[in-house]
């Protein structure tokens, strides 16, 4: 697709491409964010059971990994936010 398309897409439909724009924020945010909570899962069903005899689990995860999750989630959330605002928009023009 060449630039001028894709320019004469948007002129001719705004809200439509707007919203096509909010969709794909909406699907990545919301794919990372299950990605981000099923590699936190899988991390502790490992710990568990590697670990039976321990009852702290929380605190066996390094802070690496904490820091990384935290920030996909934050991530993930300021996507899903920023296509809430794209749809708001869209509906608008």
């Amino acid at each position: 697709m060449s630039l001028q398309y894709l320019w004469t897409l948007f002129s001719t439909y705004p809200a439509q491409t707007i919203n096509a724009l909010a969709l794909f924020f909406a699907v990545a945010g919301s794919w990372l964010l299950m990605a981000t909570r099923l590699r936190e899962q899988r991390a502790m069903a490992r710990l568990t059971a590697e670990m039976d005899e321990l009852d702290e689990q929380a605190s066996l995860l390094d802070e690496p990994a904490l820091r990384i999750n935290r920030f996909f989630y934050r991530f993930s959330a300021a996507a899903l936010g920023a296509a809430l605002l794209l749809s708001w928009y869209s509906t608008g023009l």
